[in-house]
């Protein structure tokens, strides 16, 4: 499997808020989470083009982190930039 608790639990205790492994609803950590997801399905649909479900499901995940990385600028814009800067992230 692509990603294991292992995976997870080291990107969320570096791009977590508080740092820790168990920091999993931030909204830094499920950021991080969709982008390594996204670029999995990216690199998937590479190789199989004509795939429409995995398709579907990666522009629901560019949505949903597209929301989060919304809501985490009106509130707290110093938290945005450095998200973006540190999974280099483009708008």
């Amino acid at each position: 499997m692509y990603l294991d608790s292992e995976k997870k639990q080291e990107l969320f205790s570096t791009h977590g808020r508080a740092k820790s492994k168990t920091d999993t609803g931030s909204a830094e950590s499920q950021i991080a989470l969709f982008t390594y997801r996204i670029s999995h399905l990216t690199e998937h649909l590479k190789k199989n083009r004509k795939d429409y479900g995995t398709a579907r499901s990666l522009k629901m995940l560019v949505g949903k982190r597209r929301r989060l990385l919304d809501y985490l600028m009106k509130i707290n814009i110093e938290r945005y930039r450095s998200i973006i800067k540190e999974l280099s992230i483009r708008k």
